[in-house]
């Protein structure tokens, strides 16, 4: 491979914060493996920071919801646009598209055509929700490496043999303090109770769910008057937003911390945590934090979402992992102040509770295959890119 490869190109395309991060990993790992290989393509600071010509900016396609989507058209086709003309002027030896499903399948409409391998990297949730992408899958991708220990299962049922890489998580999920460091650090006594808020980093989840999880909290004082709240302050939202929601009322009554540095040693700290569903209760299940799970949408998302995503039994990955319910999860109306109050409160509490908690989330961890998902997956889509070039002559 190396006495080959020189001058090779590679395109990757990631197009939300999580696939930057993973994509930029990925690319070291490749470059780690062949340091004459060079990458363009679509994403962030993270790829551009590992070395990525940056042909399109992904920042200005991270959008959700219908009218955003319309607001953003004109740069979603910029980008297509520049990545098609791309291919078809410097064609790539190797295409790597990450998770973005109604994004990177038109383009890899387009490499198909073009006879350019594509290599897939981190599903689409297309076990929730309209299974049928994965006929497209088949039809396109050449090889394809999963990150969730069900996922190869899933695939098989349907016929496409995918690589299971483990989550790249395990190598970025990693406290910089010891939970005693970090209390030393913040002036926090050893015998008091933590309790993680995390709402997530949207502004529509803030609005929608850090005054449930302060009004939780408050519930949660009255009982452990003693404890301390740790509430991260993500670089995507303001002071002012939490404020707004009521943190500035709250912190008149109860201790509660705003942390804006060290996120995985304030996670890792918490004796418990409320957390929107999503990649946090992951990161926390990998540092064996008990987790309730929560969740809160429009009603009329909710029901159509009730309507697409059928025969799943959980919607948090911890329990999706486990294939039962390690951490509560409250969804909608459930997700109220007494409810979340009562979850947390007996994962503090119950002993017995707790360290089943505790051992499931053991499980989970383990199921997630171990370090080195980057280093795996670079060797996966360099073994692809040297197949084709030994199928070539």
């Amino acid at each position: 491979m190396q006495e080959n490869a020189q001058g090779r190109e590679v395109m990757i395309v990631a197009g939300e914060a999580s696939g930057d991060l993973h994509g930029a990993r990925l690319v070291q790992a490749m470059l780690a493996l062949d340091p004459r290989l060079r990458f363009c393509g679509m994403g962030g600071r993270e790829l551009q920071g590992a070395g990525v010509e940056l042909l399109a900016d992904a920042a200005k396609l991270a959008v959700v919801g219908v009218m955003e989507v319309l607001g953003h058209l004109g740069d979603i086709l910029r980008a297509r646009r520049a990545l098609i003309e791309r291919m078809r002027t410097r064609r790539p030896d190797l295409l790597i598209l990450i998770d973005y499903p109604d994004f990177n399948f038109l383009l890899a409409k387009k490499a198909k055509k073009l006879g350019i391998p594509i290599f897939y990297y981190i599903s689409p949730q297309i076990w929730a929700w309209r299974s049928g992408r994965v006929r497209t899958i088949k039809r396109l991708v050449d090889r394809m490496a999963v990150i969730l220990p069900f996922e190869p299962a899933f695939y098989a049922r349907h016929g496409v043999e995918v690589d299971f890489v483990g989550h790249p998580l395990l190598d970025s999920v990693k406290p910089g303090l010891s939970p005693e460091a970090f209390r030393n650090r913040h002036g926090i006594e050893l015998d008091r109770p933590l309790i993680g808020l995390l709402p997530g980093s949207r502004r529509k989840e803030i609005a929608t769910l850090l005054p449930v999880f302060l009004a939780a909290a408050g519930l949660i004082g009255q009982k452990l008057p003693q404890a301390t709240f740790l509430l991260p302050l993500a670089p995507t939202i303001s002071r002012d937003l939490l404020d707004r929601h009521g943190l500035a009322a709250w912190q008149e009554r109860l201790d509660i911390r705003v942390i804006n540095e060290d996120r995985y040693a304030m996670m890792a700290a918490c004796d418990a945590a409320m957390a929107a569903s999503g990649t946090v209760v992951l990161e926390l299940g990998i540092l064996g934090i008990p987790t309730v799970a929560a969740y809160r949408m429009s009603p009329r998302t909710y029901w159509l979402g009730r309507l697409l995503i059928r025969g799943l039994r959980f919607f948090s990955l911890v329990n999706l992992i486990a294939e039962r319910e390690v951490i509560p999860e409250l969804l909608q109306d459930a997700a109220s102040p007494e409810q979340l109050a009562q979850a947390t409160l007996i994962m503090l509490q119950d002993d017995a509770k707790r360290q089943a908690m505790l051992t499931g989330l053991a499980e989970v961890r383990s199921r997630l295959g171990g370090p080195g998902a980057s280093r795996r997956t670079a060797a996966a889509a360099l073994d692809l890119l040297e197949a084709r070039r030994m199928s070539r002559g």
